[in-house]
């Protein structure tokens, strides 16, 4: 089949173009938002292809993704009118927890009885007002990068993007506490002065942006992996960590309660339990070791590839009968 779908979010793509169809995503001149192409920083397959709106107004699809609300009018403008959910069929995928008026907040597709609005969490799906739409959940699947894990550097690593922008969502502020028991390495875009601005000593919060193959290599060298994060979707850095082999510190919140179990980690709401976890895992590597292996066996469980494309195509075949 041909899946139109917008290059959206790069890391959760990599995993669905693993499928076995075309994957068509707009491009446009400046290579905006609405146009990005294929990814740069990313490994996806040749069975990724790039359309302009013009290509796309004769191409033949099968089926919309949509991941923005205003895709859909995109799609019914760029497809020649055909209207996604109408005249061609149609599923709205949600990556985020929902913003303002938790828990009544209404989602944009609520109310639908053309669409299937497929969540990533469970946890998304119990917090967004989903109205009367047919909805469904299925979690994160991963390209496994390997069980890289050294832990031979005695830091812990961070991945966040924009943490200066985004706050408190991603737990920017419990930094500082965090970075008195571990030193960090805080991964992603934007990070750049994060020390300067927590007014942390420039070894004790380094910051870097790296593509995919790096960052993997990077984190698999750091003890443990941190995720402070308090209101956003489970991210998918947690998830690649643990398939690393990492031990995982991790603030108890929204999805990570169910994605982190009983011996791979440490999660609480309490931001000191979790500074004396990450001293724990510096002081003993091997301890740090084994949990990482265990948090790895439980994401290939849970958040393996095949789980997810297989999920994937169970939903695509009932969309299209």
């Amino acid at each position: 089949m041909n899946i139109l779908l917008w290059h959206v979010h790069g890391s959760w793509t990599t995993a669905f173009v693993q499928g076995p169809h075309t994957y068509l995503v707009p491009v446009t001149p400046d290579r905006g938002a609405d146009g990005r192409g294929r990814a740069e920083t990313f490994s996806w397959p040749s069975t990724v292809r790039e359309a302009t709106p013009e290509e796309l107004a004769d191409a033949p699809v099968d089926l919309v993704v949509l991941q923005r609300p205003h895709e859909e009018e995109l799609a019914d403008r760029w497809l020649g009118g055909r209207r996604p959910g109408k005249d061609v069929p149609a599923v709205y995928l949600e990556h985020n927890t929902p913003r303002g008026d938790v828990p009544d907040t209404r989602h944009p597709m609520a109310d639908r009885d053309d669409v299937t609005l497929v969540h990533v969490t469970h946890f998304n799906r119990l917090f967004w007002d989903n109205g009367t739409t047919r909805t469904t959940v299925i979690e994160h699947g991963i390209v496994d990068p390997g069980h890289l894990y050294t832990g031979r550097l005695p830091r812990a690593a961070v991945v966040v993007n924009e943490p200066v922008r985004r706050g408190r969502y991603v737990g920017t502020d419990l930094l500082p506490l965090l970075a008195g028991a571990a030193p960090l390495d805080v991964f992603g875009m934007r990070t750049e002065g994060l020390a300067g601005h927590l007014g942390l000593p420039a070894d004790r919060c380094r910051a870097a942006d790296l593509p995919q193959g790096g960052l993997h290599a990077a984190m698999a060298e750091r003890r443990l992996y941190l995720h402070p994060v308090r209101w956003t979707s489970l991210g998918l850095s947690l998830l690649e960590a643990m398939h690393l082999g990492m031990p995982v510190v991790a603030l108890a919140t929204t999805e990570a309660v169910e994605a982190v179990p009983a011996g791979t980690g440490t999660l609480s709401t309490r931001p000191e339990v979790l500074a004396r976890a990450a001293r724990h895992y510096l002081a003993e590597p091997e301890a740090a070791a084994e949990d990482g292996a265990r948090a790895r066996q439980a994401a290939l469980e849970r958040y393996g590839l095949k789980r997810f494309l297989d999920d994937w195509e169970r939903l695509i075949a009932e969309v299209r009968s």
